[in-house]
């Protein structure tokens, strides 16, 4: 990088060769740049939403406690985006010597190669700089991994070449976790990770020993263990070693927003909701309903509990319902379209995919489940927007045999038109403050939420074939249409 010192010459001249840091390890260097952010108040994991209060202050204590430390949670609650975060706590970037595979340090070697490049070399011995980013290493466990990806292996092609004994450092090839020596070391997913492999790990962890195919080699790797794994996993698909949970200092559990509001702010930060070609508007409501989805999705009975319902269902189904705005608002030539909830159950495919049915579930079918969260989260937005609104003339009209029938891509003044009809439903929807009198294109959008959520308390009915209408009776006890 430049301005850097470029020789050991240099950099013994330069800050670097001064206390503090010089010999400083990578548990101290993540420390002192923590407390300087907490000093400053500056945000620590600036983009992550709802762990201010929860999760944010037990990392915070055990990166002070200089911790490896585990991040347990079920799929989709940034427990990635986390890990990724530390390194705006490392230094911007640290001197290795040039050629080392793991970052040497040039005052304190430990490879055999950058102890001989020094003898060599002395003060004239050239100087490499890592930045922070390529000192995260980070790894997907699998079944599949071996020692030789994560600790290293004997290379007889580099020992020949080198006129190296295969048993000889040098004709070493490194693994991820030598090459992440003086940074962090990320590994997902745990306890997919083979025992044998996850022995080799705590083995470093406690005493710096590697056993390469029998040849012992002495690595005391200066590195930050941080891991992640879905707690139900210790017993579906693998297990943590206790040998291994017992060296990990600290234990984080994670979690998913704790309001929808807070979900609704996740959501539109990750959405990609800038299209260009057409304006979409998202209403308040169609925002709030497609968070509530994956709220009722996280509290249905029919929906796997271990598998966890992730952020990514409201983020792309919102990226869908804008689509579907989208998409209708170029068909028809306009300049602005209004989201709509037709446009969440366009986007039907989003959840299907998210979501992990018990048995139950599996029998309905994944799209008569998603329906049904998609009525519930109309009806549990609407109850929360208008809880005093009077829907009985509404009720009443349907109840006299009206019926009513909206085309997905039916232009908003076409389908205004179409709402008018029913008596009460525009001055509640206005009563509301759900939409105003001069916007067709929010008001539309209003009037099929004040439906869909009468149709989730089976006041009236809906389907796609005939639209909203009157309630089908059911038979007590059966539950059988009549």
């Amino acid at each position: 990088m430049t301005g850097h010192p470029r020789t050991l010459a240099e950099l013994k001249q330069s800050p670097w060769a001064e206390a503090p840091r010089r010999g400083r390890s990578v548990r101290d260097e993540l420390r002192t740049n923590l407390i300087a952010r907490l000093e400053t108040g500056e945000p620590l994991f600036p983009g992550i939403l709802g762990f201010e209060d929860t999760i944010e202050p037990e990392l915070v204590n055990a990166l002070l406690a200089r911790h490896d430390f585990i991040l347990l949670g079920t799929r989709g609650q940034a427990k990635t985006r986390l890990l990724r975060g530390l390194t705006a706590f490392l230094d911007e970037a640290i001197p290795v010597i040039a050629g080392s595979e793991i970052n040497d340090d040039p005052f304190a070697p430990i490879s055999k190669f950058a102890r001989e490049r020094l003898a060599e070399c002395g003060d004239k011995t050239p100087i490499a700089w890592a930045t922070r980013e390529q000192r995260y290493v980070e790894k997907l466990a699998t079944p599949d991994v071996t020692i030789a990806d994560m600790i290293g292996d004997l290379d007889p092609i580099k020992a020949a070449r080198g006129g190296h004994l295969l048993g000889d450092e040098l004709s070493m090839h490194y693994g991820l976790l030598p090459r992440a020596n003086r940074g962090i070391f990320a590994i997902n997913e745990l306890p997919d990770l083979s025992g044998k492999i996850q022995v080799g790990l705590f083995n470093v962890m406690q005493e710096g020993d590697v056993q390469i195919k029998g040849y012992p080699v002495r690595l005391p790797l200066d590195v930050l263990l941080v891991f992640t794994a879905n707690p139900d996993d210790y017993t579906a698909r693998g297990k943590i070693i206790t040998p291994l949970k017992d060296r990990i200092g600290s234990e984080i559990r994670t979690h998913y927003p704790r309001t929808v509001e807070l979900g609704v702010a996740v959501t539109a930060q990750e959405a990609w909701l800038d299209r260009g070609a057409a304006r979409v508007v998202v209403p308040d409501f169609i925002a709030e309903m497609v968070e509530q989805v994956a709220f009722e999705a996280r509290r249905d009975k029919r929906v796997d509990k271990r598998s966890g319902v992730s952020q990514r269902l409201p983020i792309s189904l919102l990226e869908i319902v804008v689509s579907n705005a989208e998409r209708r608002a170029l068909r028809a030539k306009d300049h602005r379209a209004v989201a709509r909830v037709a446009d969440v159950y366009a986007g039907l495919p989003a959840i299907t995919g998210k979501i992990e049915l018990e048995y139950e579930g599996e029998l309905q079918g994944g799209e008569s489940v998603a329906r049904e969260l998609i009525r519930r989260a109309a009806g549990a937005v609407f109850s929360d927007r208008a809880p005093e609104a009077d829907v009985a003339e509404i009720v009443t009209w349907f109840d006299q045999g009206g019926a009513l029938k909206i085309g997905v891509d039916d232009r908003s003044e076409t389908s205004w038109r179409a709402f008018g009809v029913i008596p009460g439903l525009l001055p509640l929807v206005y009563a509301a403050k759900l939409a105003t009198a001069n916007d067709h294109d929010l008001a539309v959008a209003a009037c099929e939420l004040v439906l869909e959520a009468l149709a989730a308390e089976q006041r009236i009915s809906r389907n796609e074939e005939y639209g909203w209408q009157k309630a089908r009776a059911r038979r007590k006890g059966y539950g059988e249409e009549a």
